[in-house]
């Protein structure tokens, strides 16, 4: 058990932003977004192993904080003690928290995920190409989904290196794996 808890510390620690960090960086307005696509598209370099960083294991411990999250909200609700509204929106929303982490247990198998181009260089080394494509996109729109970023985004990424039909089916299972 210990040596899994030091191992899970030890990939977050390795995560851009760190453990506790968001996924936050300069927020990008649409010209600069489409810019970074195209440049991360010339940057990014792909290797053609099988074997990756595993996506699973940080939707697992981000399912956990929110379990514990929302605990601890009903604890306080049960005690009778006042909650935020974020609060009471956790108490009132988990169903739709549960679904989204079934949704991706279920759509982005470890099988399926092993096929994906993986990155060989830099922090996100070992992770699916489209992980850190859509980690970008994530990351410089504050974590706000926008249909039409998201086409602007990977068109604009896919006018330098196009991507396979598999990372394309990925792109909505991965964003969920970043926003949840």
């Amino acid at each position: 058990m210990a040596k899994r808890r030091e191992q899970r510390r030890h990939a977050r620690s390795e995560h851009p932003g760190g453990e506790e960090t968001p996924i936050r960086f300069e927020v990008f307005n649409t010209e600069r977004l489409e810019q970074h696509a195209v440049s991360l598209a010339r940057a990014q370099k792909v290797t053609s192993l099988k074997q990756g960083r595993k996506l699973i294991p940080r939707v697992r411990e981000n399912a956990l904080v929110l379990l514990e999250a929302y605990k601890s909200v009903a604890r306080e609700v049960r005690d009778q003690h006042a909650i935020t509204p974020a609060a009471e929106w956790l108490l009132d929303n988990f169903h739709v928290i549960e679904e989204q982490f079934s949704d991706i247990h279920a759509d982005l198998p470890e099988s399926y995920a092993r096929e994906l181009p993986k990155l060989a260089e830099g922090v996100l080394a070992g992770y699916p190409r489209v992980y850190g494509i859509a980690w970008a996109l994530v990351a410089h729109t504050d974590s706000r989904f926008a249909p039409d970023l998201l086409s602007l985004f990977v068109n604009a990424y896919q006018g330098v290196e196009p991507l396979r039909l598999g990372e394309l089916w990925a792109i909505p299972i991965t964003l969920r794996v970043l926003l949840v």
